[in-house]
């Protein structure tokens, strides 16, 4: 066990261990107030700081914050780690590799090896030191691409899940939503929906209409009906059309198991879905966390949220995921209270998971009862953007009416390409030219002047 102890202004202040050194570290947010986890004051929070920043990285692979023989989830960390990729930060301090991470000379390549050689843990803890704007310069130079029927992740490219969620799971009604994301150049990462019904039949009929939209007009992307991994696995087992698995997940065993999963469930539901052969590579699952979730669930084991959302980026991380996001303001204001925490937490999440070899995204979101509105998730949105996001989600007009949220709307997403010169990837790209959706230039075209928009809109009537 190391000393864990610092002064700042004539106090002492000591830490009984590294759980507890991580939680005062980190920014205030209300989770970690609710959990008695957080700083007594902005003092202690600084003193935690320094003595996180002269800690050897080497201590994460000596401590586990979560006992080895108690969770699977550790147990998965600290098994595949890789000693080889982490021999060239090895030396350093916390406050070292911070200072490695932000420097020049190190490129995306240089990051991209570093990636499996890292635990969760170190890149909550570097996180903790970091500014915004150095989580943004970070994760920047991170680059994860990844291939389904679309390329997400590529330099100069914003992709978008396009959600029609709709409260009563109407196909014509998905279809009205689905289409006007298209139209406006969204869903190339994914079309997914959240069903407002879960059961087995329901979610075939959706994932067949989302099929036969895409067969339809070639369109390539994929779909994702957001229930449950055992349901997915029953669905493929009854041969739904099933592109991407879905599954939310947390940091430690306890909390996935409030999830109703464990590492072999996801197992077994990557090996079904590989075994239809749809997708024209091994990426084929898809993962939404968020802060707090471990701590709603229970299974926080006293450790502050963000590293515990770090760690379900360690669980996403050993299934080759297509897509990973963060939730980041959905669970509500007991987690993240405000505007100034949320857009911390979307910060602090892409770049973990980046820096940890994933092809991250962010649903830029609010519960209505936050202290938050879309002025924030404006901001949130556009430093994203700027960081290099794989993808955002966007919803019309950034209503959730379904499960009752704000996030981003698909007039935001042509804002962000607009105005930072972002283009969507580029297969997807290529089809909006070929349907007239967009011009050579890349610009949406009215919807008067696409050709096809009338046969398309048909579909909600047919």
């Amino acid at each position: 066990m190391v000393e864990l102890s610092h002064t700042v202004g004539g106090i002492s202040y000591r830490f009984r261990d590294l759980a507890h050194l991580l939680a005062a570290a980190s920014p205030l947010r209300s989770g970690d107030e609710l959990a008695g986890l957080a700083a007594g004051s902005a003092q202690e929070r600084v003193a935690a700081r320094m003595a996180l920043a002269d800690l050897s990285l080497t201590v994460f692979l000596s401590e586990a914050l979560v006992p080895y023989e108690a969770d699977e989830v550790t147990r998965l960390i600290v098994d595949t780690h890789d000693g080889g990729a982490f021999s060239d930060v090895s030396h350093l301090t916390v406050g070292g590799f911070r200072d490695w991470l932000l420097a020049e000379t190190t490129t995306h390549v240089e990051l991209s090896s570093l990636a499996p050689g890292l635990t969760p843990e170190m890149a909550a803890a570097v996180s903790k030191l970091m500014r915004n704007q150095d989580l943004i310069a970070v994760a920047r130079k991170c680059r994860v691409a990844v291939s389904a029927r679309t390329t997400v992740g590529l330099p100069g490219r914003l992709a978008t899940r396009l959600q029609p969620n709709h409260p009563s799971d109407d196909p014509r009604g998905v279809l009205a939503s689905t289409l006007d994301g298209l139209l406006m150049g969204c869903g190339d990462a994914v079309i997914g929906m959240n069903p407002a019904g879960d059961s087995l039949s329901n979610c075939m009929a959706l994932l067949q209409v989302f099929d036969q939209l895409r067969e339809a007009y070639a369109i390539p992307t994929q779909s994702c009906v957001l229930t449950h991994v055992t349901n997915t696995i029953r669905l493929i087992e009854q041969g739904a059309p099933v592109d991407l698995v879905f599954q939310s997940i947390a940091g430690s065993e306890l909390a996935n198991r409030g999830f109703g999963v464990d590492l072999a469930i996801l197992r077994e539901a990557r090996n079904a879905a590989l075994s239809l052969g749809r997708m024209p590579g091994p990426h084929v699952m898809y993962f939404e966390t968020g802060q707090g979730a471990a701590l709603s669930s229970g299974g926080h084991h006293g450790i502050d949220q963000q590293t515990m959302e770090a760690r379900a980026y360690g669980v996403a991380r050993a299934f080759s995921p297509f897509l990973v996001n963060t939730v980041v303001g959905f669970i509500g204001p007991e987690y993240l209270f405000d505007g100034k925490q949320i857009m911390r937490a979307g910060l602090e999440d892409h770049f973990c998971g980046k820096l940890l070899g994933l092809p991250m995204g962010v649903d830029v979101c609010y519960t209505n009862h936050a202290e938050a509105d879309q002025d924030d998730m404006d901001v949130l949105a556009t430093l994203l953007a700027l960081a290099g996001a794989n993808f955002l989600i966007a919803v019309p007009g950034a209503d959730d009416i379904m499960l009752n949220y704000q996030s981003l709307s698909f007039h935001d997403v042509l804002y962000l390409r607009t105005t930072l010169g972002l283009r969507p990837a580029p297969e997807f790209e290529a089809w909006l030219e070929t349907y007239g959706i967009a011009g050579p230039d890349g610009r949406i075209r009215a919807l008067e002047a696409v050709p096809d928009a009338a046969r398309m809109l048909s579909a909600i009537r047919g």
